[in-house]
């Protein structure tokens, strides 16, 4: 039997129906097309969805921020995530003329107008380098993108009294939006699906469907949705690629070394995450203390160097070094980095002075954690530099094959795939 779920309504259950305690709270969609739609609000209880309000297309958020990563020079549907790091570099002075054109209407929907993004700063064209016209637009479309937000979710909150707001689509990538909504708006709990995207959806369908045979609802335990290999597949592996490889007796310890040495790791282990984020199991990792790792890994990526990198944390020191919404282990919020430690930790601060954080707590993590305290232990810093293992235009490293292949192709110094490490210095002496 094949079973019809409307896309938004998928996008709905994959955060209503995985998030903590599932199946109860509020519910806020906004992507940039689904079916004739841009956007869902709505709330569930005993997981089943009533929805209270959904805006019609040509009108979406979504598709705004689309077209202006296009004229930014960016690849649409793609690189959204780049307009929300060039804003950082900007100040919000055309907010004004798109309060005109982009507005939250009184019934919980929203109004966004055509916008002759041309008439507010040029076209950038693709690899082009990027002015402060450029970046004060995107941190204005940022700013409104925040406002209009702000104003849905009052709305919404309204409608139900819930203190729990749950949300999905692309939009809910929007990890700086996520922030000034946790911080400023009238719930007390939000819950972010960490594969928001359309790849959510999947996992939403089959969630509403199982709810509406009567199956039992289970919280999303983490992201590690994906595959995994067992030591002898990856050294059936590593040993068809002809590369020397050891086993160390006590691997965190060994990859802590490294790092502590300011070598760059491709840290590939267990099941690879659902979504866009590097979680802990298919990254690439560096020491947090050294300015230069941003441009250095960069450079290992082929990316623009305007864009940050990210930390990841141990939970139980996370709140004497960042101020935001905690914990925080999917990196779908931005807070603040204490000024107390912005130069003890300046590869993963932001020219705002932020970080996007993933919190790593021992009973989840239990690997990544431990290599977080060893690290800790050589150098006072309970931060790690967390990135993706992938370079520019290619998916994150799913299977071995994939990081042996990043690993070939990127100056990378050591690769912990599973129980094993391949060093860098060792394969050339060869």
């Amino acid at each position: 039997m094949v079973r019809y779920v409307p896309h938004h309504v998928a996008h709905a259950a994959s955060a209503a129906l995985a998030a903590p305690r599932p199946g109860d709270g509020d519910v806020l969609v906004l992507d940039g097309r689904g079916e004739s739609h841009s956007h869902l609000a709505g709330t569930y209880e005993g997981g089943a969805l009533t929805p209270l309000r959904a805006q019609r297309l040509p009108h979406s958020l979504g598709l705004m921020y689309e077209d202006l990563t296009e004229h930014l020079g960016f690849l649409r549907s793609s690189d959204e995530y780049k307009v929300m790091a060039l804003a950082s570099y900007g100040e919000p002075r055309f907010l004004d003329e798109l309060r005109e054109h982009v507005r939250a209407t009184a019934d919980g929907g929203f109004a966004a107008a055509p916008i002759d993004w041309g008439a507010l700063a040029k076209a950038r064209p693709p690899g082009g380098e990027w002015s402060r016209d450029h970046a004060d637009l995107a941190a204005s479309v940022q700013a409104r993108l925040e406002e209009v937000l702000l104003d849905l979710a009052a709305w919404l909150h309204g409608q139900t009294g819930s203190r729990r707001l749950m949300l999905a689509g692309g939009v809910a990538l929007n990890c700086v939006a996520n922030t000034r909504l946790a911080e400023a708006g009238p719930y007390e709990d939000i819950w972010v699906q960490p594969a928001a995207g359309d790849a959510g959806t999947s996992l939403g369908a089959a969630l509403h469907v199982a709810r509406s045979g009567g199956d039992p609802l289970a919280a999303m335990r983490g992201p590690d949705l994906g595959r995994q290999w067992d030591d002898r597949e990856i050294a059936a592996r590593l040993d068809t690629a002809g590369i020397p490889y050891a086993r160390p007796d006590d691997l965190a310890a060994t990859v802590a070394d490294a790092l502590a040495r300011d070598e760059i790791v491709a840290w590939f282990q267990g099941r690879s995450e659902f979504g866009p984020r590097a979680l802990g199991h298919r990254s690439l990792l560096a020491h947090p203390g050294h300015a230069g790792n941003v441009e250095r890994l960069n450079d290992v990526k082929g990316r623009e160097q305007f864009r940050p990198i990210a930390p990841m944390v141990a939970l139980g020191h996370a709140a004497g070094i960042f101020e935001g919404p905690l914990p925080s282990p999917y990196m779908l919020f931005v807070h603040r980095v204490r000024p107390e430690w912005r130069e003890r930790i300046p590869a993963v601060v932001h020219v705002d002075g932020t970080a996007r954080i993933q919190t790593v707590a021992a009973e989840d993590e239990p690997l990544a954690h431990r290599l977080l305290e060893e690290f800790r232990r050589r150098t006072g810093l309970p931060v790690l530099v967390n990135t993706s293992l992938n370079t520019a235009g290619r998916p994150m490293a799913d299977d071995p094959r994939d990081a042996l292949e990043c690993f070939g192709s990127a100056p990378v110094d050591l690769l912990a795939i599973g129980p094993f490490v391949v060093r860098r210095r060792e394969v050339h002496a060869r």
